[in-house]
């Protein structure tokens, strides 16, 4: 289906409106308030006018459980940070997603091996529970830091639920990490208890890591425990799960605000931030956006690509708290060939669908055709994260892959480990605009002196504390750290580091990192407006773009890799610049365009832009540990194009 300027991609029938949990939820806050919420910018407006009132309602719709109830929804509003939500209220974060005890299928899991296991919420519910009181033998408490060295499998989502049980504090990352990379994490965090795996399977290849969890353990001095975990038959002697497991715990009951996760900022020029979120600010804010903003039912099968060393782990698992079956995978999403995710969905009867939107652009050069070569009846939703969602990548999407399809690019990331800009299942889908700010979310867009701006671009902004504001940062004395990353730009408001504008639809578009900005000529331009255009050019499989400085000036510099067989000409570097003058404007087209082999990117597959930069500068890289493939970085330290 193809839209025309201002005619949206698609939008919602009739029934589904009047069915979805979003016009639910609407009704109920109507009946609460006594007022009429007749669109969902009055609804929304009402959720940051009096969001102690909304966040109550998000706590009756979706059925929080605790064992005691809160004094109040919040105190403190004016303190942001610092506001104090639900007060006085006891619960269990494992406890509500664990809610669900019955023979229905909770866990999915494949190994791009194709070997598939599954769960039931039931079992689920038994293996969590004793492995709980077995990791409670080993002086794990409320407070205690569990880490997990593990692939995106049933048993880190049990790990991780036997580790909330008991109010002790979870913290993840992947196989693929270097050991440097593990340390730089697990070291700051001092956890009691390690779950590592033997090796992990990428790419075709079986991959062994137990020489560097050994390497790992014996520099972390905390660690009184390692529980292994074999998955590619390395670790003969690791025991199973089942072997671990004894008679189920109780869960322990927190406060709100207790530690739930730590997780980390992507440490390219240092070592990365350990963010801490909070058990019922997270619990809350996921409820809030399956239920409401994704429309996550019982018979919903949420399958979302990720790692466990990406937000979108913790973002995933949560939505057991819904009941629906969760699908996990872990290998190369091209393994054995583009259609891998895609194999999944079909034969699980995936509902919801989430990838990158770096998966999607890779798909589509690839020329894979989901809508011809698989069955996607089942599916209603693809969601799209990880970086901006190009035109060109919307278009593709309701032309190859299904044109009936709510297609839901959002935003936020690891600091709020949730998000800002997001879907809703009522609203129609314009052609790359984000739909909307999330409920109870504050988003503005402000210009430098912290004036709200319209129709221009300029930095996302929250305007209102939320609960699933993180704690804090792990041993940051006075929050100084803390309030550096988001509170000094504007006081009382936080700067979220992105480049946006709010369109006539409401949506949002977004521009680039706010660092990464360009500033030619004092013209200020994202990068992701560059890399829309590029997109285009069939030759182009990746490109990073930053601004080197020169003769007084910025001068933007175009790095792109090409397909195979392909190489940079005067031709290719002319299409290329028409392209960006064409689509974007001239201030745009840059002053170099360099082919390069390969494009560093962190762990969870951004472009390292900042690393670019500093390079071709020839200033040191803060922490190349924190790059998937750091060698990367070599090729642009002495590019003879970059002299003249």
């Amino acid at each position: 289906m193809k839209a025309t300027m201002g005619e949206p991609l698609w939008r919602p029938s009739a029934a589904n409106i009047a069915a979805s949990n979003m016009t639910r939820f609407t009704r109920q806050a109507e009946a609460a308030t006594g007022r009429a919420f007749d669109t969902y910018g009055s609804l929304h407006a009402w959720s940051i006018e009096d969001p102690g009132a909304f966040w109550s309602e998000v706590w009756k719709f979706t059925g929080v459980r605790a064992s005691r109830p809160a004094d109040a929804a919040v105190k403190d509003l004016q303190r942001f940070p610092g506001a104090a939500w639900f007060d006085g209220a006891r619960l269990n974060y494992a406890e509500n997603l664990l809610r669900y005890r019955d023979e229905r299928i909770a866990l999915v899991s494949y190994l791009e091996t194709g070997e598939r296991g599954e769960i039931t919420y039931a079992e689920l519910y038994r293996r969590s529970t004793a492995l709980a009181t077995r990791l409670a033998g080993f002086g794990v408490g409320p407070g205690e830091v569990v880490a997990g060295w593990l692939p995106n499998t049933i048993e880190a989502v049990v790990a991780m639920l036997a580790t909330t049980t008991l109010g002790a504090v979870w913290s993840s990352c992947s196989p693929d990490f270097g050991a440097e990379g593990a340390l730089d994490r697990f070291g700051q965090i001092e956890p009691r208890v390690l779950f590592a795996c033997d090796g992990y399977f990428y790419g075709g290849r079986r991959i062994d890591v137990r020489e560097k969890v050994e390497q790992v353990v014996r520099q972390v001095p905390s660690l009184e425990k390692v529980i292994r975990v074999s998955i590619v038959g390395a670790a003969d002697d690791a025991p199973t799960f089942d072997e671990l497991t004894e008679s189920p715990a109780s869960f322990a009951q927190v406060d709100f605000n207790h530690p739930l996760y730590i997780l980390y900022s992507s440490g390219t020029t240092g070592k990365p931030k350990c963010i801490v979120h909070g058990v019922g600010g997270t619990l809350l804010q996921h409820l809030k956006e399956h239920r409401l903003h994704v429309g996550l039912a019982r018979d919903d099968r949420l399958f979302f690509f990720t790692t466990c060393g990406w937000m979108m782990w913790n973002w995933l698992v949560s939505a057991l708290a819904s009941g629906c079956t969760v699908v996990l995978y872990d290998g190369s999403p091209f393994h054995p060939g583009p259609g891998a995710l895609w194999d999944v969905a079909e034969r699980e009867g995936v509902t919801v669908l989430g990838v990158s939107a770096r998966y999607i652009a890779a798909i589509d050069k690839a020329g894979l055709k989901p809508r011809t070569s698989h069955d996607l009846s089942a599916l209603r939703a693809l969601l799209s994260t990880g970086s901006t969602l190009t035109h060109e990548g919307f278009r593709y999407v309701y032309r190859d892959v299904k044109s009936d399809l709510h297609l839901v690019s959002m935003t936020g990331g690891t600091d709020l480990v949730s998000c800002f800009v997001l879907g809703n299942p009522n609203l129609p889908v314009y052609e790359g605009e984000l739909q909307c700010r999330g409920l109870g979310m504050a988003v503005d867009v402000w210009d430098d002196a912290g004036r709200p701006v319209r129709g221009e671009k300029g930095e996302l902004v929250c305007t209102v504390p939320f609960p699933s504001c993180p704690i804090g940062f792990w041993r940051d004395p006075g929050n100084a750290k803390f309030h550096a990353a988001y509170f000094d730009k504007y006081p009382d408001v936080w700067a979220h580091g992105d480049f946006a504008e709010i369109t006539g639809n409401g949506g949002f578009i977004l521009h680039g990192r706010s660092d990464a900005v360009l500033n030619p000529g004092g013209v200020r331009i994202g990068t992701a407006e560059i890399y829309r255009q590029v997109e285009r050019v069939e030759e182009v499989v990746d490109a990073v773009c930053v601004g080197q400085d020169w003769e007084g000036d910025t001068r933007v510099v175009l790095f792109v890799v090409l397909r195979a067989g392909v190489s940079m000409d005067s031709e290719l570097a002319r299409r290329i610049a028409a392209e960006i003058r064409t689509h974007a404007s001239p201030r745009h087209v840059p002053r170099k365009i360099i082919a390069v082999k390969d494009i560093p990117r962190t762990m969870s597959g951004k472009i390292a832009e900042l690393a670019v930069r500093d390079v071709i500068h020839g200033r040191p890289v803060g922490n190349t540990a924190a790059l998937a493939n750091p060698e990367a970085l070599d090729e642009f330290a002495e590019l003879d194009e970059l002299k003249a």
